[in-house]
């Protein structure tokens, strides 16, 4: 009798210990899942450095070091972390969609070149927290350097271009102008790629595409360099504006400006015009096809207009 006794308590100790760390684990499990939503969407120059910071949510995400932006002022690399990310393209095609308000709620909103929200903020929104500049935009931006150095102080600035335009040594034009800039504005957030950071992107072009991008006499875009740093710093991408590779030979398709704040150009045309030319031209259609690849890969949908994966 007293042997049964002694099994039966052996046996409810046990099965008290078993429950127990079930329950510590299933709490550890959905804490840990609260912290960590997504991994990283793709990693370009090794394990990036983290740290834990608090955001206006209840998750917590890690700030990621992006060592192949440095500031202009500083000299330290990019930290940033985004959840979902709204690249709102610079096209025609942001005439009358109406989306300001939406875009306007993602957590980091992405910009390129010049495009303004001033006048157009229906359809683009009026929030920019990122803004990828080509080295020949810089002195478009210039023009209005009070409103982009001062009003939006916020904003985040990742110029790219090729060296001898960003060299330090005193002879980089743009990086000269650069400085100057924030010698003006000392809150300006202003970084540049590194030199290592363009031979990186030169050579996703000739992995996806087959193709060294100087002896094929093709200039990268502002989008290629804003989709290679989004799909690193954001876990969710979603595009506006953008036209697909097949878009321009589709039957009956919209008519637009290439930018939504310039009339003249067709967007089309332009496509064409750039894709065709012997040297020097933006292969636009190329890079979409890429963007398409990349899309199913990672978080990324494209919308207004919208696009379908095959």
């Amino acid at each position: 009798m007293l042997l049964c006794v002694s099994v039966s308590t052996v046996k409810r100790k046990s099965v008290i210990a078993v429950s127990f760390i079930a329950a510590f684990l299933f709490l550890l499990v959905v804490r840990l899942v609260n912290e960590v939503n997504f991994p990283l969407l793709l990693n370009c120059f090794g394990q990036p450095g983290t740290k834990w910071i608090p955001f206006s949510y209840t998750h917590r995400r890690p700030l990621r070091t992006h060592y192949g932006y440095i500031n202009v002022r500083t000299q330290e690399p990019l930290q940033l972390d985004c959840d979902l990310c709204a690249i709102v393209s610079n096209s025609g095609q942001m005439v009358g969609q109406k989306v300001g308000n939406e875009i306007d709620q993602s957590s980091c909103i992405w910009r390129m070149n010049n495009a303004p929200t001033k006048g157009y903020e229906e359809d683009v929104g009026h929030m920019t927290m990122i803004r990828v500049v080509s080295h020949t935009s810089v002195p478009l931006l210039l023009k209005n350097p009070d409103y982009f150095f001062k009003e939006a102080n916020t904003t985040i600035y990742v110029i790219w271009g090729p060296f001898r335009n960003m060299r330090k040594d005193g002879n980089g034009i743009v990086y000269n102008m650069l400085k100057k800039t924030v010698d003006v504005y000392p809150n300006a957030q202003i970084y540049v790629t590194t030199e290592k950071r363009m031979s990186y992107c030169d050579g996703v072009f000739k992995k996806e595409t087959g193709k060294d991008r100087v002896q094929s006499g093709s200039y990268l875009s502002t989008g290629w360099f804003t989709f290679i740093l989004a799909m690193d710093a954001c876990y969710g991408i979603h595009v506006y504006g953008m036209i697909n590779d097949t878009y321009c030979k589709t039957e009956g398709y919209r008519r637009v400006p290439y930018h939504y704040y310039e009339q003249g150009r067709d967007e089309c045309d332009e496509y064409f015009l750039h894709e065709h030319a012997p040297y020097g031209g933006h292969r636009f259609i190329t890079e979409k096809k890429v963007f398409a690849k990349w899309a199913k890969k990672h978080r990324i949908i494209f919308t207004h207009p919208n696009w379908t994966l095959s």
